[in-house]
């Protein structure tokens, strides 16, 4: 008997469209899931990877790691989760558990890990199998659609916000770049009262207004000056030029946190900009401890994800959107298996 099959987005070199393929529907190995892809969330690291700006991902990758599906098949020796359960998987795929880094509870530097979508295949398909151990039960409120930018730009965004200190501490928060992280985070970071400050594109009027309907206090070029000086700033949009940028706009002792998996060269600056025991400092991939505090939130903080659907075969129509800052939010693949 043949194996049945499945409609896949797949990547084949840099700089090429995703093609719509039909492959074999993957078996689970020991530990893992297989999924029924209900919708997968395009993230700009999926862009990257496209545009070859991450390099070495593996042969014949369907991207996308911000998946919500069902449970369709359990392979040997999982207990956490049963066939029909819904479930998210997210960009850390698999950590060894045992390298130097994994020992100190910080397995998003594991020096042997997998990524959903670029070392392992992810969502861009009707389904994906998962380590069942990297996988997060999802808040029940939030639809298909609109639980996927959880699973990135909901993450990422805590992760960077939660570096930048609590929220006594750093009370004025820039974003620079407003798109599906930073509508998330600023929703997080104004519900314990904090002010959000928005920088966007010069002109990019969509990105303001959604900047204001999530929460921010004001929002305007990233050409301008901070209104206010700022406690700590976060840097989502991939330009290396607003590094000194934002650091001219922190106050002493404030932070500027990168969270992004890429960026453009980071220009000569001035010391002084850095003087004053400002810090630097960037944000590598995720936790699971993240991902279970973020839907901790997201349970209790009802978040609202602006998002745009897409079906599966204009994936790159989402992809193309993203690069030329289309989107207010955040794109979603629907898929139906």
């Amino acid at each position: 008997m043949s194996r049945p099959t499945m409609r896949a987005m797949v990547f084949e070199g840099a700089g090429l469209p995703l093609h719509l393929r039909r492959l074999p529907v993957p078996e689970p190995g020991p530990g893992e899931l297989r999924i029924a892809v209900a919708a997968c969330g395009v993230c700009r690291t999926d862009l990257h990877i496209v545009d070859g700006d991450l390099r070495h991902p593996k042969p014949a990758l369907i991207p996308g790691h911000e998946i919500v599906g069902r449970v369709d098949a359990c392979g040997a020796g999982v207990t956490a989760f049963t066939p029909g359960e819904r479930v998210g998987v997210p960009w850390l795929g698999h950590a060894c558990g045992a390298c130097r880094y994994c020992l100190r509870h910080r397995e998003n530097l594991c020096s042997a890990p997998l990524f959903t979508g670029y070392t392992r295949d992810g969502g861009y398909a009707e389904y994906a199998v998962a380590d069942s151990a990297f996988c997060f039960r999802l808040p029940p409120a939030y639809d298909d659609e609109h639980a996927a930018p959880l699973l990135c730009a909901g993450l990422i965004g805590y992760r960077t916000l939660r570096m930048a200190g609590a929220a006594n501490h750093a009370r004025r928060i820039g974003i620079y770049g407003f798109g599906a992280a930073a509508h998330l985070v600023t929703q997080i970071a104004v519900a314990p009262g904090r002010e959000v400050y928005a920088f966007t594109r010069a002109g990019d009027t969509r990105a303001q207004q959604l900047a204001y309907q999530t929460g921010a206090c004001w929002a305007g070029s990233s050409e301008l000056q901070s209104p206010v000086p700022l406690d700590a700033a976060l840097i989502f949009a991939p330009v290396g030029a607003l590094i000194p940028k934002a650091l001219r706009d922190v106050d002493k002792g404030g932070i500027v946190v990168c969270g992004g998996i890429h960026m453009s060269d980071v220009p000569s600056m001035p010391y002084q900009v850095l003087w004053e025991e400002r810090h630097l400092c960037s944000v590598a991939n995720l936790t699971r401890t993240d991902g279970l505090a973020l839907m901790d939130i997201a349970e209790r903080t009802p978040l609202v994800t602006h998002t745009i659907a897409y079906p599966l075969e204009q994936a790159n129509a989402a992809l193309a959107d993203l690069r030329e800052s289309r989107l207010a939010g955040a794109a979603v693949l629907k898929i139906s298996p």
